[in-house]
């Protein structure tokens, strides 16, 4: 890529959740903008992967780091060995989350509070430990990975759709909070990722079940749903993502901007 078109030049960024699907696609995404690139995931082995290929492609470097984000201690060590390698921390993506579906009078509390602890609370320890290092530095951008589930209730989603609806209000908040130390705090809410492998190795088969239809005609329901036709790629996040990260979005702060096709448009 022509270095005078790259927006992220010599940014260094954390992507949590980065071993596999949209996490893995934001990684390779920002080091093609000319970001140096953490790969952070509970899948060492998969993170491993992906920084080492970053890095034979495109010249960035990239390190992986193993990190539960609901775990404190593991998420404040992720932020300083990521200040201690690269000198600074420019870029916090925090893509980790985990979906578990169910009615509400069967969901499992336990099963409730672990997609809380992942996508909401993780967030929060990700953001806490990340604006340590960005307040100090008067600078830096925090970037959520949230979803269209964030604006509009989700059925028989209960526990995913409260920790992103929560996600907003923390981007929010955090935003009001860090504006006045040069920090942006955003939220990106996808539409659904049809060839991600939440859906290609679970969903299409459990609604194919479910409602008794094949899988092709599952996935031609969800895109039925959507204004402009397809469903939403890991680009299509991605380019958003990038974009807020950048100086162009130098003026935007405490948002939630929907990448869903016109299927969400609050």
């Amino acid at each position: 890529m022509d270095r005078t078109l790259r927006v992220l030049e010599d940014k260094i960024a954390i992507v949590t959740g980065g071993a596999q699907g949209l996490g893995e696609a934001v990684c390779r995404r920002l080091a093609r903008e000319g970001a140096d690139v953490v790969v952070a995931d509970v899948n060492l082995a998969g993170a491993e992967r992906v920084a080492a290929d970053i890095a034979a492609g495109t010249g960035r470097r990239a390190t992986a780091i193993e990190a539960d984000i609901s775990d404190e201690p593991q998420v404040e060590a992720l932020v300083e060995r990521t200040v201690e390698e690269f000198g600074r921390l420019d870029i916090l993506v925090s893509n980790a989350g985990i979906l578990i579906a169910g009615p509400v009078e069967e969901f499992p509390a336990e099963q409730w509070r672990a997609v809380i602890n992942v996508n909401l609370f993780g967030y929060f320890l990700c953001a806490k430990h990340a604006a340590r290092v960005m307040k100090q530095q008067r600078s830096g951008v925090i970037i959520q990975v949230n979803s269209k589930s964030g604006k509009k209730g989700s059925y028989r989603n209960s526990a995913y759709a409260a920790t992103k609806f929560g996600g907003v209000g923390l981007t929010q908040s955090l935003a009001l909070e860090l504006a006045e130390y040069g920090v942006r705090v955003n939220a990106v809410c996808p539409g659904n990722l049809l060839d991600s492998p939440l859906w290609v190795d679970s969903l299409y088969a459990q609604y194919s079940q479910r409602w008794g239809i094949t899988e092709e005609e599952v996935r031609q329901r969800y895109i039925d749903q959507v204004p402009l036709g397809r469903g939403c790629t890991y680009d299509d996040v991605a380019n958003v993502i990038v974009f807020l990260a950048s100086d162009q979005a130098g003026y935007m702060t405490g948002q939630a901007i929907n990448v869903t096709g016109g299927q969400e448009m609050r």
